[in-house]
């Protein structure tokens, strides 16, 4: 038996008499992963957000996106993110085409108004060179808007179906006539009808117009349990009506509830990938994070590393059976095989109930006679929340029963969490016990509460609220007496990491006092969010004796709400071990587990022309210490930088917040893991603040109390002559990280009663006489919060002319820079 006992929390939950079980079945492949479930409406809204290193991991096979120009949203330009959408592996891109108008329900101006909008648009996409990777979706939900097909009234649906059918057709063959490659998707209802889709698969059939992908959106909790049967019904009309089977791309699923929340959105996915079907999630905030998975452009929270998982999933999937099958809110999950690799994985979540993960009919021929089964934990951590590395809570070698079966007890789950379990060969040796530090957390709503109020959040009856952890949070802090007591206790003297999950929609950092037992209060700054319950993360530390104490938040300067706080005990530098037999590959590496021994997961053995990508996290910008645990040498690039590496010696990087991409290579070697250890320190950095820079045209400094020094550039750009230039002195050539620090605010109020639409700004930044590089730099929520992008620039030792501005529209306010040599 293969033991997982996860972090104890402060709330405790009453155990059902036995474990619900999940059982796989590895003899019963559903046939190749597809990844088809991992696609956003709007999940990109400029090229650079999300940054290429959050982007390319995800392996997002479609995204849906406005049409260039169209005027719902003021980005998220199909042709415009296809750049960073294709280079980073991206699949195809379904094209909006009602988008290019303003309103939303969109303005019903007939069908002669429409046409030369979709001339334009159909001429647009299909001169770009990669034309076949878009779908044109030619209406939008059509059973509520323009055509009302929704209809309880049989002869009023008769006259709306009958007009929509003529207009499908004249728009159809509009655009074939101008792409006669087209790829066209729909009808694209608001959710599943029957009746509607009957005949419009007899009408599109008889007059030749028939999508070559099938859409609808599932957009309700009830999709939980009903898609399934939508699915079957669907595929059952096809039948029927003697079609073959069409590609379905469900092209909104999900609420905001569900959104980031890794426990949610893998009973979603495994619905969709089981049927092998193409999902994206709901557009219900903000275009550029990937509907809630990307925090910042770069920073992964726990809904990005849930995916990241899906996108790890190679082979073929098999057959899953949860506790109850199309049920809301239950335990549910995938599972994967991969002969080739000797690998299978299981993911799940949804549930906080001890679970049996039972694995049956598991191949000797594959695993021999044990399997290393590693269980590692994706928690929710906020929209705007970053996560680390997921947690491994245990790694133990198991025999495999006489019956092909071994059972991994899952004890202690957290609800809103997914969880992923490996099974890899036993091989020889011991498996290394993870380290799992000692956790509680502890929820608002049931703290002390002074002068503030408990809400309810994101609910099965209320969907599209926003997660909350418990369902509930705490608001309305904004008496002058307002505060939140939490009792809280730990085991020993020490460290402690504090986590708190706030929201902060005051337009600028709010702050608020934290005292522990009455003491003297620390104040604690939290930057913007989108609104009071699009739930942050703030990390700092605490110094606690054992026992019980008092932690209170207290009201500062503006208001926060409070959800959840952690307490998580820190036994030294942040570090983790990334597993060389779970990396990305290229190429044809093997897979050697014949020692369990260290992470457990075996060796991933290169040789020439192979390449080993990982995902490393960093918590802020700065470097970091990275071992390679490998057999021989290996080569390391990263920010397109290469550096020799020596086994079992510390490479000192220059890492930037958040996710980067660490490829190895080599000649031939055996690579058990890359470890990476630290904060990020500053140390050998460059730093140049406001001040430092010469300002030219309007670019002048600005005061400012949450600017580092006191104030930051702004009037940046709108002309060729308001720049501002930094010299930077590099003490040694090369490749180096230049971060810039900066805030900016830009909006544009389409009146959309769910859609926050911000902008993003750019600026060209020229290192001496090279040539200028455009930079995204996305919305900070507010003017005075101040985020960071990483960009990477080659510099001479000596003086470097280091220019920022941009000739025809505003750039970001600029606080300072940084600069760091990649290899340290």
């Amino acid at each position: 038996m293969a033991g997982s006992t996860l972090p104890a929390t402060g709330t405790a939950t009453a155990a059902p008499a036995a474990p619900q079980r999940l059982s796989v079945d590895l003899s019963a492949s559903e046939g190749p992963v597809m990844l088809g479930a991992n696609g956003a409406l709007y999940g990109l809204s400029d090229d650079g957000v999300p940054s290429d290193a959050a982007l390319a991991p995800l392996k997002i096979t479609s995204i849906s996106q406005k049409p260039e120009g169209g005027a719902q949203h003021p980005n998220g330009d199909a042709l415009t993110v296809s750049k960073s959408f294709f280079r980073n592996g991206g699949g195809e891109i379904n094209v909006m085409m009602q988008d290019i108008y303003a309103k939303w329900p969109y303005e019903d101006l007939g069908i002669d108004d429409y046409l030369p909008k979709v001339d334009r648009i159909v001429k647009e996409v299909s001169a770009d060179p990669n034309s076949d990777r878009f779908v044109y979706i030619p209406f939008n939900e059509p059973d509520q808007i323009w055509y009302k097909l929704d209809v309880a009234d049989q002869a009023r649906y008769e006259v709306n179906r009958d007009r929509f059918f003529r207009d499908w057709k004249t728009v159809y063959e509009r655009i074939r006539a101008i792409d006669p490659d087209a790829r066209i998707a729909g009808p694209n209802e608001a959710a599943y009808h029957t009746r509607l889709l009957r005949d419009f698969l007899a009408f599109a059939k008889r007059e030749n117009v028939l999508p070559q992908v099938m859409t609808w959106h599932e957009l309700g909790s009830g999709s939980l349990r009903d898609f399934q049967a939508h699915h079957d019904d669907y595929r059952a009309l096809e039948r029927a009506a003697g079609i073959a089977p069409l590609k379905i791309n469900i092209d909104e699923y999900a609420n905001r509830r569900d959104l980031s929340v890794p426990g949610q959105l893998v009973q979603w996915v495994s619905m969709f990938e089981r049927n092998k079907v193409y999902a994206n999630q709901a557009y219900w905030d903000a275009a550029g994070n990937m509907d809630g998975n990307v925090v910042r452009s770069n920073i992964p929270n726990g809904g990005w590393w849930f995916f990241r998982w899906y996108a790890g999933l190679t082979g073929d999937t098999v057959e899953v059976t949860p506790p109850q099958a199309n049920t809301v809110d239950t335990l549910q999950g995938l599972a994967s095989l991969d002969t080739s690799r000797r690998q299978a994985q299981v993911l799940l979540g949804g549930s906080a109930d001890d679970t049996d993960v039972v694995v049956r009919k598991i191949p000797r021929s594959l695993f021999g006679r044990t399997v290393t089964a590693t269980v590692a934990e994706a928690a929710w951590s906020g929209y705007e929340g970053q996560h680390a590395a997921p947690r491994v809570l245990s790694r133990t070698k198991v025999s495999i029963a006489d019956d092909g079966t071994v059972t991994v007890p899952l004890r202690g789950l957290h609800r809103m969490s997914a969880y992923r379990v490996v099974l890899t060969p036993g091989g020889h040796g011991t498996p290394a016990t993870p380290s799992v530090p000692w956790t509680a957390s502890y929820e608002a709503e049931d703290a002390t509460i002074t002068d503030g109020k408990v809400y309810t959040q994101g609910t099965v009856s209320n969907a599209n609220g926003y997660a909350a952890s418990g369902t509930k949070d705490v608001g309305s802090l904004n008496q002058p007496g307002s505060k939140v007591d939490f009792t809280v206790s730990v085991p020993q003297d020490g460290t402690y990491d504090l986590a708190i999950l706030y929201g902060n929609q005051s337009g600028t950092p709010a702050t608020q006092r934290l005292t522990v037992d009455g003491g003297d209060p620390v104040t604690v700054t939290y930057p913007s969010t989108e609104n009071w319950t699009y739930r942050a993360k703030k990390d700092l530390t605490v110094r606690l004796t054992a026992g019980t104490h008092r932690l209170t938040l207290a009201k500062g300067d503006t208001e926060v709400t409070l959800d959840r706080i952690d307490l998580t005990a820190r036994a030294g530098e942040p570090a983790a071990s990334y597993e060389a037999t779970l990396a990305d590959i290229s190429g044809r590496p093997s897979y050697d587990y014949s020692s369990s021994k260290g992470v457990g997961t075996g060796e991933l053995v290169l040789r020439s022309g192979d390449r080993a990508v990982f995902d490393v996290y960093a918590p802020r910008d700065g470097y970091y210490r990275v071992v390679p645990r490998a057999s021989a040498p290996v080569r390391l690039a990263l920010h397109g930088q290469s550096v020799a590496a020596v086994p079992e010696r510390p490479l000192r990087l220059y890492l930037v917040a958040g996710n980067n991409r660490i490829t190895a290579t080599a000649r031939h070697a055996g690579l058990r893991s890359l470890d990476v250890t630290g904060a990020g320190s500053a140390t050998g950095t460059l730093a140049y603040e406001a001040a430092a820079a010469t300002l030219t045209g309007g670019a002048r400094l600005v005061d400012s109390a949450h600017a580092s020094s006191g104030a930051y550039i702004g009037q940046l750009g709108n002309s060729a002559d308001s720049t501002a230039e930094f010299t930077v002195n590099a003490p040694t050539a090369g490749r180096h990280i230049l971060v810039v620090h900066y805030a900016h605010n830009d909006r544009r109020d389409n009146g959309h009663a769910y859609n926050t639409d911000i902008m993003s700004r750019t600026a060209d930044i020229t290192v001496g006489t090279a040539g200028p590089r455009t930079v995204t730099f996305k919305n900070t929520w507010g003017w005075d919060d101040y985020w960071t992008v990483g960009v990477p620039v080659d510099l001479r030792k000596g003086a470097n002319k280091v220019t920022i501005g941009n000739a025809g529209a505003w750039a970001p306010n600029i606080d300072r820079i940084e600069v760091g040599r990649v290899i340290g």
